[in-house]
């Protein structure tokens, strides 16, 4: 993903400020810095791709130099939810699991659905797949399905997700939100949201065939926040759904 968003920041005719990385090595040409301290101090607004354990540092660092922040991670805790929401007080703030806009699309519809197919007649369950290498499961994308899906019912997702089936579990309960998650290869992202009443099944899907597509909706958000005021935004915030 830090190849994917140097490119596409180079792309567009931005200057691209410097990276971090694990490594200590980034793309030919870009500044490679120590710390977030010092790309935040050398940056107008930084792109986060990187782990939930850097969430709180970040947050420090990017409100300290007063930095926006374009933040993609995911499987963040209660307490690094808690630092983003304070960050977004202080500097402008996009933070979403997935960049794609078809993604961000797909949400929106999944909670259109969800408000008009009655929860006690069509069952939702939710089905991705990605690589082998990501580490938080459901994935950040799969949740926000869930969540729109309980907003649209007026429902906490905390409250009827399922995320484990196994032995005898008994009959599903109405209104339960269930989720199903595979592993394999090197799938970007593969992810399905269905209804299903006993007549019909209603299903919406979305393929990534290449993370490009998260790094060209990061950068876009990027040139979006610059204008912006602090504040917690999304995607939806950014392509007025």
């Amino acid at each position: 993903m830090g190849r994917l968003l140097a490119e596409e920041t180079l792309a567009i005719g931005a200057v691209l400020a410097g990276g971090t990385s694990r490594s200590g090595q980034g793309p030919d040409g870009a500044a490679w810095l120590p710390d977030i301290a010092a790309l935040a101090a050398a940056s107008d607004i930084v792109i986060d791709f990187t782990h939930p354990s850097t969430t709180a540092a970040h947050a420090a660092a990017l409100v300290g130099a007063k930095t926006a922040w374009v933040l993609g991670t995911t499987g963040h805790s209660a307490d690094d939810s808690a630092a983003i929401a304070d960050a977004a007080k202080h500097i402008p703030v996009i933070a979403t699991p997935n960049f794609s806009t078809g993604v961000n699309l797909a949400l929106l519809l999944a909670e259109r659905l969800s408000a008009t197919l009655p929860a006690a007649e069509y069952d939702a369950e939710i089905l991705e797949m990605h690589h082998r290498q990501k580490i938080d499961a459901p994935s950040g994308t799969a949740l926000a399905l869930g969540r729109a899906v309980a907003a649209g019912r007026g429902q906490n997702l905390e409250d009827v997700m399922v995320t484990t089936r196994s032995g005898h579990t008994g009959p599903r309960r109405d209104g339960d939100i269930g989720f199903a998650t595979l592993r394999g290869g090197q799938i970007p992202g593969s992810h399905t949201i269905s209804f299903t009443a006993g007549t019909e099944q209603i299903s919406l899907t979305h393929h990534a065939f290449d993370r490009r597509v998260f790094a060209t909706g990061a950068v876009r958000a990027a040139l979006w926040l610059q204008t912006k005021p602090p504040g917690l935004y999304t995607m939806r915030d950014m392509l007025e759904f």
